[in-house]
C-alpha cells in the first residue's frame, strides 16, 4: 500500500471531520482539497468517496448522543422514551424535503453545482448572512428557545427546507440548518444539536445512494482508502462536535462568517486569477 496515498487520505479525513460539523461546508472543502491533495483515483470513486467518508463523521454523533437518541434505553422513563420517539418523528419530517430533492436531482446538481465558482459564491453569501443575522440578534437582544423539546413539528419542517439549500456545495448542511433554526427562534445550542441529529438519516441515505451507484466492487486499495478516511473523520468529528458545543456557549457565529468570506475570496483568487 502506498504510504503517501494513506497520508493524503488521512488529511482528507481530517478536513471532513472538522468541516462537517462546523458551519463552513465539508463538501466545499473536500472539493477544494481535491485540487491540492490528489488521490489519483477514478472520478467515479472520488464522487462516491467525498460523500461516503461522511459516514465516519455521522458515527461520531451516534456515539456521543446514543443515550439521548435511543428510545429504548432502559435508563429512560416512559415519558422520556415517548419524547425521544417524538424527536425522531421531527427528524424524519425535517429530512423529507432534502431527501426528495436529493433523489430527484442528485446527478443534475452534481454536474451543475460542483465547481469552484459555486463553492466560492455560497461560502461568501452564507458568511455574510451569518454576520447580518448575528448582528440583528445582538442589537435586538434575541434569546432563542433553549429546549430541544420545544421544537414543534412545523419548526422541524422549516429547518428541513433550509437543509435543501445544503445540496449546493459550499453552503454547509450544518450551516444551513443551524441558520434556519436560529431564524425561526431556536438558540444556537438547540439549532446545532437538531442539525447533528438531522445528519444521521441524511448522510446514511446519501452514502447508500452513492455506494449503490458506484457498485459494491471495490479494489483492495479503494476499500482501504475509504475505511481510513471514515475512521479519521470519526475521531476528528468527535473533537469538532465537542468544540462547537463548547464554543457556542459563549460565542456567536460571526467568526465562521468571516472565515467563509475570506475562504471564498481565496477560492476566487486561486481558481480565476492565480491558476
Amino acid at each position: 500500500m502506498d504510504i503517501l496515498l494513506i497520508l493524503k487520505t488521512v488529511l482528507l479525513g481530517i478536513v471532513e471531520g472538522i468541516t462537517e460539523w462546523l458551519p463552513i461546508s465539508s463538501t466545499g472543502h473536500l472539493i477544494l482539497a481535491d485540487e491540492f491533495i490528489k488521490l489519483n483515483m477514478s472520478d467515479a470513486f472520488m464522487e462516491m468517496f467525498d460523500v461516503v467518508i461522511q459516514l465516519g463523521a455521522i458515527m461520531a454523533v451516534v456515539v456521543l448522543y446514543f443515550h439521548k437518541l435511543n428510545p429504548f434505553s432502559p435508563r429512560k422513563s416512559t415519558i422520556e422514551k415517548k419524547d425521544t420517539m417524538i424527536l425522531w418523528v421531527k427528524v424524519i419530517i425535517a429530512v423529507f424535503p432534502a431527501a426528495v430533492i436529493g433523489l430527484l436531482f442528485d446527478d443534475w446538481m452534481h454536474d451543475k453545482f460542483y465547481n469552484p465558482i459555486v463553492v466560492a459564491a455560497t461560502l461568501i453569501i452564507y458568511g455574510v448572512l451569518y454576520i447580518v443575522i448575528e448582528n440583528h440578534n445582538e442589537r435586538n437582544h434575541v434569546r432563542g428557545m433553549n429546549r430541544l423539546s420545544g421544537l414543534t413539528y412545523q419548526m422541524a419542517l422549516v429547518i428541513g427546507v433550509f437543509q435543501v439549500l445544503s445540496l449546493i456545495p459550499g453552503t454547509s448542511r450544518s450551516g444551513a440548518t443551524i441558520l434556519g433554526g436560529i431564524l425561526i427562534g431556536c438558540s444556537r445550542t438547540v439549532a446545532a444539536e437538531f442539525s447533528f441529529f438531522l445528519g444521521i438519516p441524511v448522510m446514511f441515505g446519501a452514502s447508500l445512494l452513492k455506494i449503490v451507484k458506484f457498485g459494491f466492487h471495490f479494489t483492495g486499495t479503494e476499500l482501504t482508502v475509504l475505511l481510513v478516511g471514515m475512521i479519521v473523520s470519526f475521531v476528528v468529528s468527535v473533537l469538532a462536535i465537542k468544540f462547537l458545543l463548547q464554543y457556542i456557549k459563549n460565542h456567536d457565529f460571526k467568526a465562521f462568517g468571516v472565515y467563509r468570506i475570506v475562504l471564498g475570496i481565496l477560492v476566487v483568487a486561486y481558481f480565476f486569477v492565480l491558476r
